[in-house]
């Protein structure tokens, strides 16, 4: 793991053992992840009608609270004075993390099927970094990885699973401890707190592992496929 010399921050726990976005958000600049502030979440309707809906411009936003706005994803960083300053101004903006390029990437899962998938993966010995779960999805942060690499790799696979997702270059992923439509976004396995970047796996070793965990289901069909 690589030290981030002069920059040393630990995750503060906060109510319910949370860390605030701004704790974590800084922890993160600290790892030289670059994160932009997320879309708030924002009450809808009336009494007795109350519902959760999107700060963006868009009243059928299918993924409210879990997407970039303003500013856009172009504009991420990991410079500590803007992002002290985006989340001092918006303290419960969920934290949106800018996938590709020398940052972490990911691959995720639907829940039921990324339960059954760690599972497998420690059954197999196979090493892991920090694991984000939403109620509905499931994301393994793997080292930083190219579309033509991935390409390549997808393409020597007979069959990959179609739940499978890939966040890596322009895309991105919410990050703990924010809070989308759909829920709290949580780790299910963390990161250390320290003042180091945590380890991650590479991503071919992680398809392969997913790959096989999926085709080792006789009679049952992919356990990956929901």
């Amino acid at each position: 793991m690589r030290e981030i010399l002069g920059r040393r921050r630990r995750l503060r726990f906060r109510r319910k053992g949370m860390p605030a976005p701004l704790d974590a958000a800084l922890a993160f600049s600290a790892w030289r992840w670059p994160v932009v502030p997320g879309a708030a979440l924002k009450a809808t309707g009336g009494r007795g009608t109350r519902g959760t809906g999107c700060s963006c411009p868009d009243p059928e936003c299918a993924v409210p609270g879990a997407h970039p706005f303003d500013p856009n994803l172009l504009a991420a960083t990991y410079d500590e004075r803007m992002v002290r300053w985006w989340w001092t101004n918006r303290p419960t903006a969920p934290v949106v993390l800018a996938t590709g390029g020398s940052a972490p990437c990911a691959i995720s899962l639907p829940a039921v099927a990324g339960a059954r998938a760690l599972a497998a993966l420690d059954r197999d010995g196979v090493r892991l970094g920090p694991v984000v779960a939403t109620p509905t999805r499931w994301s393994i942060l793997v080292a930083p990885y190219g579309l033509e690499r991935l390409g390549d790799l997808l393409y020597a696979k007979p069959w990959v699973p179609s739940s499978l997702r890939f966040h890596s270059g322009g895309g991105y992923l919410v990050l703990p401890p924010s809070e989308a439509a759909g829920g709290q976004v949580r780790w299910e396995r963390g990161p250390l707190p320290g003042s180091s970047a945590p380890w991650l796996p590479d991503v071919e070793a992680v398809v392969d592992a997913l790959v096989r965990a999926s085709t080792s289901a006789p009679d049952e069909g992919s356990r990956l496929a929901y």
